[in-house]
């Protein structure tokens, strides 16, 4: 996260990672039947080193399939907030890493990158409008949870 590199190297490493986490953490609590909750999954991928850093859409698709196949989170909640707000909350939470350093156009195709995601995937990835009030947030993810798992 601190380290220059090229652009594909970055996408291979995340998805290197990302096999590791599948086999190691994932796969197995989904044979178990556990609940997997992320962060940060294939989604942020397209949103990052596609959207934000230019990497063609069509090679993150190729090592998704790849790196996952068919395997894909139940459910995505996307907090969005404008580049602007989502920088300042960042910056106020922790020390920046090289992504947090970007300027603020990067981060503009970064949310575009999340939209277009969402809008290939819509089934799946729900939009939260986290400009609101926290308490309206929360009731949209308790509504968005009780519609897809709970009725």
């Amino acid at each position: 996260l601190h380290d220059k590199m090229h652009l594909d190297t970055e996408a291979l490493l995340m998805f290197a990672s990302r096999r590791e986490h599948l086999a190691q953490v994932i796969e197995p609590a989904v044979a178990r039947g556990d609940w997997v909750l992320s962060d940060r999954f294939t989604d942020a991928s397209f949103a990052y080193q596609s959207g934000g850093s230019g990497l063609a859409w069509e090679r993150i698709s190729q090592l998704e399939s790849w790196v996952h196949q068919d395997l894909q989170p139940d459910l995505t909640l996307f907090f969005d907030v404008s580049s602007s707000v989502g920088k300042a909350r960042t910056n106020a939470a922790r020390e920046a890493d090289r992504f947090e350093k970007e300027g603020q156009a990067f981060f503009d195709r970064v949310r575009a990158g999340y939209l277009r995601r969402a809008r290939e995937h819509p089934a799946r990835i729900k939009i939260i409008d986290a400009a609101q009030p926290l308490e309206a947030v929360r009731m949209d993810v308790e509504r968005v949870l009780m519609t897809n798992f709970f009725s």
